[in-house]
């Protein structure tokens, strides 16, 4: 269950805070509605309960705050807003990359894909989803790790009537299995239909927490809809009735003939439209609103579903949309994360109905409620059955997803062919012009250029790993498939700096194949020093790699990460020169050998050179500039991930 205790938003300036002191509870195995106007702090409660913003109160999901979930997203799956993810991405790939990231097998994307009815449209990319597939999308991205509690902000917005319908049936069926559901929708006659609880808000405070039954006896007010020629006149009448009887009855005419009636009943607004000799065209009961003028700009309409139904009218299902592949679904007793028989029917809640909602179903037509019936039928999907998720160990699963990441979009490839053709060209046009070490024209790095187009490469494919992530965050904060932020951040250097290894490696061959062929074996010639050279060029593009990565991680932007790379040679490496040089005391003893007699322990195996080696790469201004971005880098992300931890 979810216990909300005294949430409150952060002051506005002189602005009260959009949410003040707010309370509410979400049992397990019930669908809670969190209703109120636009603007009235919804989406506000949200974001604290998922301490997202910044404010006071605690929310205990299951006994425990967010914070102190190990694994998130299998306690909470969230759906906040529009589904992220990168646009060129396909559905299953993402699905599969979300599946490594949270630990799960790869056969859980085709369940979720076949639950969400997304099979036809797996090999599809993001960027081209309508607003009805890309609500399902992120029902399935929140149905991914089997979590226990769904928290939902407006899933229903921009969906058709038949969007709808599978939405809140799937929502029922996954709270009949023992799952907790906390949806927010801005209609109190939706939040009546498809809530077994409705807590209602009003400016950022809490003004009712109620059964759905006692929310729909006591705040909301039935109504009368009547279709007339005269329907102007006919609500004079029915005005100036009221005024003579003393009664509470208001007559909303919503343009042409169309007109809805508070406060009175089918029998009295018949009889007086018949007394005046008006002709009506249709007189039905409906499920009432909270009256006009109620909340923020006033009650906000049902949609398609809503007003068809009203009406006593069939709906039909979206042509454009595709139906839903039928699922299975487990047991209605059964509560998630427990073992499931397999072949198990779908099992999937009907709505539920209010009582004023029966008296509209009794007067449509035996045809058309059949019709409903059919097409809810059809349009039903259960969800997803459980997947037993195994304990990894923990830099595993970010690897995983960061190799799928990496290799889901054609960016990274792109960028590795560009770099391979310009190194190529590059390396033939120093070749030519002549005045070029043997070791620059292998890696095709004029003197004039702060970094060879390899390490430039490296770089930008560093700073596009965290870069994609906070443009298109499928790892953002309110997902929460990563545990800890540092688990995803050694997961990137080592895939950046992998990658790094094998783009230098294919730089160098691709040049001195290219200058094979174009000027014989003379031009590419090993150098005696070609183990030093080798190290060193190795070391400065995964250098580069990891600087664009944490540059990237830091100031949350791939520009700024590529930025980051190009200043380390034009302005570090010339800073640390100039501390650098200098007079100073000169010996022919190695530095290694110095702190081998300076240190009681001696260096096993011979050691001395190598680290020599490696102490004299540092000490170079590239090298020294190099770490020094790296430790300040690495220093910084670290600093930025605790600061947001701090609440």
């Amino acid at each position: 269950m979810i216990q909300a205790i005294g949430l409150t938003s952060s002051p506005r300036k002189e602005l009260p805070p959009a949410v003040d002191d707010v309370s509410f509870e979400a049992h397990a195995g019930r669908v809670t509605a969190l209703l109120g106007a636009p603007g009235a702090g919804k989406t506000t409660a949200i974001r604290l309960m998922l301490e997202l913003q910044r404010g006071r109160g605690i929310t205990y999901f299951r006994g425990r705050p967010l914070h102190r979930v190990p694994h998130p997203s299998r306690e909470v799956g969230v759906l906040l807003g529009d589904v992220p993810g990168h646009p060129a991405r396909t559905v299953r790939g993402h699905l599969r990359m979300l599946c490594a990231a949270a630990g799960v097998p790869v056969r859980r994307a085709d369940e979720v894909l076949e639950a969400a009815g997304l099979v036809s449209l797996r090999d599809e990319r993001l960027g081209i989803l309508s607003r009805g597939m890309d609500r399902r999308l992120g029902l399935a991205c929140a149905l991914l790790p089997d979590p226990h509690t769904l928290v939902l902000d407006e899933p229903a917005r921009g969906l058709s009537a038949a969007e709808n319908r599978w939405l809140y049936d799937t929502l029922r069926a996954y709270a009949a299995q023992g799952g907790t559901v906390l949806c927010t929708t801005a209609d109190p006659k939706e939040a009546a239909r498809i809530a077994d609880h409705v807590v209602t808000l009003e400016r950022g405070r809490l003004v009712a927490d109620q059964e759905a039954a006692d929310f729909s006896r006591t705040r909301l007010r039935p109504r009368v809809a009547v279709r007339s020629p005269h329907a102007a006149r006919l609500s004079a009448l029915l005005a100036q009735e009221a005024r003579a009887a003393r009664r509470s009855v208001e007559a909303v005419h919503e343009g042409g003939n169309r007109l809805r009636v508070y406060g009175s009943t089918c029998a009295d607004v018949g009889e007086i439209a018949f007394r005046h000799g008006i002709v009506v065209h249709q007189l039905a009961d409906e499920v009432g609103d909270m009256g006009p003028g109620a909340g923020a700009g006033g009650p906000v309409s049902g949609g398609p579903a809503t007003q068809a139904g009203a009406a006593g009218e069939p709906v039909r299902p979206d042509p454009d949309v595709p139906p839903p592949a039928d699922g299975t679904a487990r047991d209605p007793d059964h509560r998630p994360g427990a073992p499931a028989d397999e072949g198990s029917p779908v099992s999937v809640s009907p709505t539920r109905k209010t009582p004023d909602a029966s008296v509209t179903e009794e007067t449509r037509p035996a045809s058309a409620a059949r019709s409903r019936r059919t097409a809810r039928a059809r349009d039903a999907a259960g969800p997803p059955p459980p997947v037993s998720v195994r304990p990894a160990p923990r830099p595993l699963r970010p690897l995983r997803y960061e190799i799928r990441r990496a290799t889901g979009v054609g960016t990274g490839f792109l960028v590795g062919a560009a770099v391979l053709v310009v190194s190529a060209l590059t390396a033939v046009l120093l070749a030519r012009v002549g005045h070029t070490p043997q070791p620059r024209l292998l890696v095709a790095w004029p003197r004039e250029l702060p970094l060879p187009p390899a390490a430039l490469g490296a770089g930008l494919l560093g700073a596009l790993a965290f870069g994609d992530e906070f443009r298109h965050p499928a790892l953002a904060a309110d997902r929460g498939t990563v545990p800890r932020r540092l688990g995803l951040l050694t997961a990137k250097l080592l895939v950046a700096s992998v990658t790094a290894v094998v783009l230098a490696v294919l730089t160098v061959g691709c040049d001195a194949e290219l200058l094979h062929l174009v000027y014989g074996r003379e031009a590419v010639e090993v150098p005696a020093d070609w183990l030093p050279l080798s190290a060193g060029w190795l070391g400065l593009v995964i250098g580069c790699a990891c600087a664009g990565v944490l540059a990237a991680g830091v100031f949350r932007s791939t520009t700024a990460g590529l930025a980051v790379v190009v200043a380390v040679p034009l302005l570090v490496v010339p800073l640390v020169h100039k501390v650098t040089e200098g007079p100073a005391v000169r010996t022919r003893v190695p530095l290694a050998s110095r702190l081998r007699d300076g240190g009681p322990l001696r260096w096993p195996f011979g050691g001395v050179h190598q680290l020599d080696a490696v102490l004299r790469l540092v000490a170079q201004p590239v090298g020294g500039a190099m770490t020094l971005s790296l430790a300040a880098l690495l220093c910084a992300y670290v600093l930025t991930g605790l600061r947001s931890r701090v609440r």
